[in-house]
């Protein structure tokens, strides 16, 4: 019987600081400074890189509720939002911060009408007057796209999507949810909802992880069997400092999203009646784009991909495939040369304005 084989010094170093010294990765954050702040909004503009001549319009990066801004900012070496800095493009962030007192009971309206659109105002103000690319991740990129739909004198370029789900009737995990809903007709999760006011952000993280439970509950071994692999280690723990740091989501936003895209999946068809405003995607005239993840279980490409039907006045639709999970698709370490490049190519091929 061959003897197991001692753990090399690298390995042992390597499983010391991703226990217990701290870490591996570096989470220091890319440079940035607030220009302008509102409720639910902190509006980051990104410090230049040295030594590079900027070129293109800017972007402004949108994130979903309930996670933290920094999925666009994993890891120093892995981060979508100093890629944008290094080849010279402006780049925004808008940050909703941790939900707070009456903002718990904020719905997506709020956000659609009083976040979004001054932060792209600003953004294309601070930019001398160039019109703005939105790029989303998740709910991030819904946002996007239902603000551009409603607000069509806002200054918006482009809507890049990655992950956005719009036909949930192709997401298989919901149909117990769906099929209690009937029985129940959604009054006991309505109700919990309404008691709660917000979803409290450990609860969040928990729904973020079940998405990919057989991954954790193979963790153990994966990282003994990848304790050569310091990067590997790295990348591990820049994405448990996201899931593990999850924000509350807001009540109201919850149980809009329970009710009219998961129980009634209004969202696939396009049409969606606001308190204030109909979104119609039909109306959107500025070229679209939505990157599904091949093994994301939370939103499969089918679900993301159902976009492409309900744009009929958009001049450019693109619906890529790119590996990865549901975060994975945007911040795996293979996302640089496949989700990355599809969104550098996008932008800069409607940087110029269309005659």
């Amino acid at each position: 019987m061959a003897t197991p084989k001692a753990p090399s010094k690298q390995s042992v170093l390597n499983l010391w600081d991703f226990l217990v010294k701290g870490g591996i990765a570096d989470l220091t954050r890319t440079p940035s400074e607030v220009i302008d702040t509102g409720r639910t909004r902190e509006l980051h503009r990104y410090d230049k890189a040295k030594g590079v001549r900027g070129k293109g319009i800017p972007v402004l990066l949108v994130p979903p509720l309930g996670s933290q801004a920094k999925c666009f900012d994993l890891r120093q070496g892995l981060s979508l939002a100093q890629a944008f800095v290094d080849r010279g493009r402006p780049t925004y962030l808008v940050d909703y911060g941790p939900l707070k007192g009456e903002d718990r009971l904020v719905g997506i309206e709020h956000f659609v009408n009083d976040v979004l659109p001054p932060a792209i105002r600003k953004v294309s103000e601070d930019a001398g007057g160039k019109d703005v690319h939105l790029v989303g991740w998740c709910m991030g990129g819904l946002l996007s796209l239902g603000t551009t739909a409603v607000h069509r004198d806002l200054p918006v370029r482009s809507v890049a999507m990655v992950a956005s789900p719009f036909d949930l009737s192709k997401q298989p995990l919901l149909r117990p949810v769906q099929v209690a809903s009937k029985v129940t007709r959604g009054k006991v999760v309505g109700s919990a909802l309404r008691a709660a006011g917000s979803v409290p952000a450990p609860v969040v993280s928990i729904g973020f992880k079940a998405t990919a439970l057989p991954t954790y509950l193979k963790k153990p071994r994966t990282l003994w069997n990848k304790r050569e692999d310091r990067e590997f280690l790295g990348q591990v723990q820049a994405v448990d400092h996201i899931m593990n740091n999850m924000l509350a989501y807001p009540g109201r936003a919850t149980l809009q999203v329970y009710q009219r895209l998961a129980l009634r999946n209004e969202l696939a068809t396009g049409r969606i009646q606001g308190p204030n405003h109909l979104i119609d995607l039909a109306t959107v005239t500025v070229p679209v784009m939505n990157v599904a993840g091949k093994t994301d279980v939370l939103v499969p490409a089918a679900a993301a991909h159902h976009v492409g039907e309900l744009l009929t006045s958009s001049p450019d639709v693109r619906l890529p495939l790119a590996p990865g999970g549901h975060l994975g698709v945007l911040t795996g370490t293979k996302a640089p040369e496949t989700t990355w490049v599809h969104l550098h190519e996008f932008l800069e091929a409607h940087d110029r304005k269309r005659k």
